[in-house]
């Protein structure tokens, strides 16, 4: 029996919209609910306390929308707050860590992988101890990139400074030889180009939006809520604020229009 219930999915900001696509690729049929919270925009250099915090009101808005499950598209609330939103809610709660982290061991030859992800996750250590219980002995090489994620949200996916910007964060990561790059925060995919040309042909990026999509499939396989086939359904996007922003860019991420983008505001319970 088909569960028609939406998957709730929820970043920082447009970051999570690089799953809503491969998720929409990979399951047309299934309703999908994103809320990006743009007004608290980035979460990578805010401290756990406050990480917890918005992790805790991202998710109850969206199981107030009647979602089956809930995909926490953002790297840093999966690498500080996952196991504590799992505790709290009796349902599927999926992060975006653990499928990049399988992927990247599926794919290395020479075991040296590096992660690029916001300050926040890389202190966090919650990659090196996701490796370390898969595969001890890896080698693991983090590198936080902090101006990626405002570049994608003003929409500047290439051009000379992003291509600057990109070229002092990897540097490092190319002078450790790594033959794997974890693109470790949802908005990173957005630069795939750009990073993929610094790194080299010769290094397997790893999408975690994709990885992601395929975890999303299988658990709800696994539990019996999957939605079947059908037609392809249309999500609905809510934002804390600046929608209309939202809107422009967040197309470009999908490649494809926006029917409606609602604002809403978390601390009153309601659209704004």
């Amino acid at each position: 029996m088909k569960d028609v219930r939406p998957i709730g999915i929820f970043d920082s900001g447009i970051g999570g919209l690089t799953v809503v696509r491969e998720i929409r690729r990979r399951l047309p049929a299934e309703n999908l609910v994103y809320f990006g919270d743009t007004a608290r925009v980035p979460y990578g250099t805010k401290s756990p306390r406050v990480v917890y915090d918005f992790a805790f009101q991202d998710t109850r808005f969206l199981t107030g929308q009647g979602v089956k499950m809930v995909v926490v598209a953002c790297h840093t609330v999966s690498s500080i707050a996952l196991d504590s939103l799992r505790e709290a809610f009796p349902l599927p709660v999926l992060g975006v860590v653990e499928p990049g982290v399988e992927a990247a061991l599926a794919a290395t030859r020479t075991g040296r992988i590096g992660v690029i992800g916001t300050r926040a996750t890389v202190l966090s250590g919650a990659y090196e101890r996701s490796f370390a219980a898969r595969r001890p002995g890896v080698s693991v090489f983090t590198q936080a990139c902090p101006l990626f994620v405002p570049l994608v949200e003003e929409g500047w996916l290439d051009g000379d400074v992003t291509g600057q910007v990109a070229e002092l964060y990897l540097r490092p990561l190319i002078g450790k030889s790594v033959d794997t790059l974890v693109l470790g925060c949802t908005h990173y995919p957005l630069l795939k180009p750009v990073i993929q040309k610094i790194m080299g042909e010769g290094v397997v990026l790893i999408d975690s939006a994709e990885e992601t999509a395929r975890t999303v499939s299988d658990r709800l396989l696994a539990d019996g809520i999957d939605g079947g086939p059908g037609p392809a359904s249309e999500p609905r996007f809510f934002v804390s604020d600046i929608p209309q922003h939202f809107r422009k860019v967040g197309e470009l991420c999908l490649g494809e229009s926006m029917r409606q983008v609602v604002q809403v505001d978390l601390e009153a319970g309601g659209t704004g």
